[in-house]
């Protein structure tokens, strides 16, 4: 991540959503020049990869209820067991 991206890490996942949003749209309307493009494309892709470390994170997070055979909880698992 470069220098300019460093700020990235200690955003939330919400934060990082809403600036990769705002680039999107700024990229979407085509007026913007070309080397300004470039950096807003290189900023978007280490915020898409901070948002999908922090959601690999949360989703290892999430477990799933096990149920014994009354319905009753028995425990918990991984969501997506490997």
């Amino acid at each position: 991540m470069s220098d300019e991206n460093s700020d990235i890490k200690d955003m939330s996942f919400e934060q990082a959503l809403e600036q990769l949003e705002t680039i999107v749209e700024s990229l979407e309307q085509g007026n913007v020049a070309l080397d300004k493009s470039i950096a807003h494309y290189e900023r978007g892709e280490a915020l898409r990869n901070h948002c999908s470390k922090l959601l690999k994170i949360a989703e290892d997070k999430v477990e799933k209820i096990r149920l014994d055979g009354s319905g009753n909880p028995n425990g918990t698992e991984p969501l997506d067991p490997a």
